[in-house]
């Protein structure tokens, strides 16, 4: 008979509920036992929709880790506790599945890290684009060399005006940034993977406050309040790897720019390339004669062979668990992880002081 894993989902707000929750509440070998909050109402409400039979409610993170029952932690907070909970999670031998980024600092990423290897539990981070049709395919791609060697990436997390204007986003005291951290995170992981290439040699980077000042700005979640708006609205970085590889990453919540995509990256090898935009499209030569490709995913591709749904989240839950069961690492390892905040923090160090940030 398969265990039933006891889960504690810490942090009971937007993400929670967008993504954790409904997916989890899928799996027949979960049961979500645990709901903490600081409001204790929104801990109350996600137990009620979500909860198994005498699901427990808590205020206070630590109480819920002192429940020898519970199996596996989820946090998600904002980005300034992300270590303080996984650590203490991993500590008291759960396995934890922490939203993105990583960790407010590298520092605190890197303790993350040292905690799994201290602790023997796993570790995953929310990167979930990764288990898009798309990428799951691309991925495929690029594993089987089609691709030959990648040498030159672009990371694409641009919005036109769409900043999150509720919780924490705009304050960098919580966050530890804004779209550079919050969307560019994604993007970033994304294009490393594809590439299998976690050692950065050099970060350039800029940021930018350009429209975050402005009144009553035009935006898709309403207009900010310029007051609160403490991040920077743009931030952007050139990544140079040990190998001589290069990474462009660019990340606005607010430009002035019909080019728009999120979460999305344009690799260029030797053998060929690919890109996200509108659909993923293959392009190369063969017999003399440049080819472009669009691929149809409407199937899912091979991933999702076994008829379960092709929702990101979904399989991004799912295979987690199976991780845990099968005992074998996560899709998304915290080494991974780190190299992504490690990075980001070099481009926000690289803004402040105008120089180059070598790793």
């Amino acid at each position: 008979m398969s265990k039933t894993y006891k889960i504690a989902i810490i942090g009971c707000g937007g993400i929670a509920n967008g993504k954790h929750m409904p997916s989890l509440k899928k799996l027949s070998n979960v049961e979500m036992a645990a709901f903490c909050d600081i409001i204790e109402e929104k801990a109350v409400k996600a137990a009620e929709q979500y909860g198994g039979e005498g699901a427990k409610v808590y205020t206070d993170y630590r109480e819920a880790l002192n429940d020898p029952s519970i199996d596996i932690v989820h946090v998600c907070t904002p980005n300034d506790s992300h270590a303080e909970i996984a650590i203490a999670a991993l500590e008291a031998g759960k396995h934890v599945m922490c939203e993105k980024p990583m960790a407010k600092t590298a520092a605190e990423a890197q303790q993350m890290v040292d905690a799994v290897k201290r602790t023997g539990k796993k570790l995953t981070i929310g990167y979930n684009n990764r288990f898009r049709s798309d990428s799951q395919h691309l991925k495929q791609i690029c594993e089987s060399g089609e691709l030959g060697d990648i040498y030159m990436a672009k990371a694409h997390a641009i919005r036109r005006r769409a900043v999150p204007t509720w919780g924490v986003f705009l304050d960098e005291e919580k966050q530890g940034g804004g779209p550079l951290i919050d969307i560019g995170t994604h993007a970033l992981d994304l294009t490393l993977w594809m590439m299998n290439n976690y050692k950065p040699k050099v970060v350039l980077g800029t940021s930018y406050h350009k429209l975050s000042q402005r009144e009553n700005a035009a935006n898709a979640w309403g207009p900010w309040d310029p007051a609160k708006f403490t991040v920077e609205d743009s931030a952007f970085g050139m990544i140079v790897m040990e190998d001589g590889a290069t990474i462009i990453l660019e990340s606005s919540w607010a430009l002035n720019t019909l080019e728009v995509d999120e979460a999305k990256c344009t690799l260029c090898g030797t053998e060929g390339g690919a890109d996200m935009k509108g659909g993923l499209r293959i392009n190369g030569e063969q017999h003399s004669r440049l080819f472009t490709k669009e691929v149809e995913l409407s199937s899912g591709g091979v991933a999702f062979y076994d008829g379960a749904s092709d929702n990101a989240p979904d399989l991004e839950m799912r295979m987690w668990i199976q991780a845990i069961e099968e005992d074998k690492d996560p899709v998304v390892t915290p080494e991974q992880a780190f190299v992504v905040s490690q990075i980001l923090e070099a481009i926000y160090e690289s803004s402040k002081t105008g120089k180059a940030v070598y790793l």
